[in-house]
């Protein structure tokens, strides 16, 4: 009977055995799922972390970044039986005594150009007036229509004024220098302690892990990322003062006031990939326009840098650095925006060096190989 067949196909159904293959995709679904979720909330939470952490996270970086830099110095100075304390404080030392003299000659220009500052933006602006006169044409407009649109209150009661005071400028200026002096001291007392420590760390490191070959690994990543940090940056260092002195003299042929000071600045915006040489050419068309008569003359300088900073980085910076200290431009340029984004200009100048720890890191963990070669190029 029809009603018999019915239940006898449910009672089979119910008995049958499950499908394994389909059970084991579903449960093997939704690990890959919950996985991507735990992964992207672990990313989120980094960059939440990263943000608000700032103050502390960003001087205690910089001085991991100077002590993989420095290290080498004090480990030559501890070779001729200087101790590692005395060797560090000698190295730091020698670092602030440079930083102070470049600061102490270049101040007085810096303040002169920064005073001059409105007069030049002035002269720009008067340069600009007939390209704004279409737009101003516009404003006008707008403005007449929003007149003839605008409601007027009614008779006898006056509109709400609400008066909305800004935050004290002094209060603002003491946080700001507050927080720079106590990262200043955060990042020197920090710095001595790592220099000074030596291999302590990477000792407490190797005795903590099980294995022998994690040992072995860890030991091979520390020192890797030591010696291409340095060389990185003393050859990036190199690299720069050659582009900053030879933007010197192209800034002297020209004409320009105070070559030297530009250089200068090249050497140092250049730290930074593409913001950087940005930065420096728009800057030198700004002074080259307020500077000279006419327009060729002035374009001519940015443009004389720009063919120099594109000989500098297409050419002769590949050549030296090699294939294996390149990265990535599009993952270098990322890298520079978000870490700008998270910590500015001290982010802007960490966001290479973060990047090939990154990358070296990767390289010797299997699991991470992919990302080592999606970072190189």
């Amino acid at each position: 009977m029809p009603n018999e067949d019915v239940i006898l196909n449910d009672s089979e159904a119910a008995t049958r055995p499950p499908d394994i293959e389909a059970t084991a995709a579903a449960l093997d679904h939704s690990k890959r799922w919950t996985s991507f979720s735990l992964t992207a909330l672990l990313i989120l939470a980094c960059v939440y972390t990263l943000y608000f952490g700032k103050s502390f996270l960003a001087p205690v970086i910089l001085a991991i970044v100077f002590n993989l830099l420095l290290s080498p110095f004090v480990r030559a100075l501890t070779k001729i039986r200087i101790p590692e304390a005395l060797g560090a404080a000698l190295v730091m030392l020698a670092g602030a005594t440079i930083v102070s003299l470049a600061a102490y000659e270049f101040s007085g220009p810096v303040s002169e150009w920064v005073g001059r500052a409105p007069q030049i933006l002035g002269k720009m602006s008067t340069g600009l007036e007939k390209l704004k006169m279409p737009v101003q044409k516009v404003t006008q407009a707008g403005e007449q229509v929003s007149k003839i649109a605008q409601v007027a209150p009614p008779a006898g009661k006056k509109p709400t004024e609400v008066e909305v005071k800004p935050p004290g400028i002094l209060s603002g200026v003491f946080a700001k220098t507050r927080d720079l002096v106590l990262g200043v001291l955060v990042f020197v007392i920090l710095l001595f302690f790592l220099l000074a420590s030596g291999d302590l760390f990477l000792r407490k490191l190797i005795h903590v892990l099980p294995r022998l070959q994690d040992k072995k690994r860890a030991v091979v990543i520390m020192r890797e990322i030591e010696d291409h940090i340095s060389k990185y940056l003393i050859t990036v260092a190199m690299i720069n003062a050659c582009l900053g002195l030879a933007g010197t003299c192209i800034f002297w042929a020209f004409g320009m006031p105070t070559p030297w000071l530009w250089g200068a600045s090249a050497f140092l915006l250049n730290f930074i990939p593409y913001l950087g040489a940005l930065t420096e050419i728009i800057m030198l068309g700004l002074v080259a326009a307020s500077t000279f008569p006419h327009l060729g003359h002035a374009l001519l300088v940015p443009a004389s840098y720009l063919g120099l900073a594109t000989l500098e980085a297409n050419l002769f910076t590949p050549y030296i650095m090699g294939r294996r200290m390149t990265l990535n431009p599009v993952i270098v340029f990322a890298a520079v925006t978000f870490w700008g984004f998270l910590w500015g200009i001290l982010g802007v100048f960490l966001a290479v060096p973060v990047l090939v720890m990154l990358k070296i890191v990767c390289e010797h963990i299997a699991p991470l190989a992919p990302i080592a070669e999606f970072l190189g190029q």
